[in-house]
């Protein structure tokens, strides 16, 4: 990326059966987006954390189409919380 971001994911996996990686958070850059987009910083980092682990089982965000079903997922996901 020649851009800041607020996460880096890592993917390591080997196979369909094991999920390995690693996920860099900025959370600076997810205070900033919070306030950005006038949401609790909890929750944002919450998506955030969901976005990570969606790469690493194989969604990608570069086409438009791809981020608007990552972020359908993001959004189902963060409707499971309590």
């Amino acid at each position: 990326h020649n851009t800041l971001t607020d996460i880096i994911t890592f993917d390591y996996s080997e196979g369909a059966k094991q999920l390995e990686g690693e996920i860099y958070i900025s959370i600076d850059r997810v205070k900033e987006n919070a306030d950005k987009f006038k949401v609790p910083f909890q929750d944002e980092l919450d998506r955030v954390i969901i976005h990570g682990v969606l790469h690493l089982i194989g969604y990608k965000d570069k086409k438009p189409a791809d981020k608007a079903l990552m972020r359908k997922k993001e959004e189902a996901s963060l409707s499971l919380r309590k």
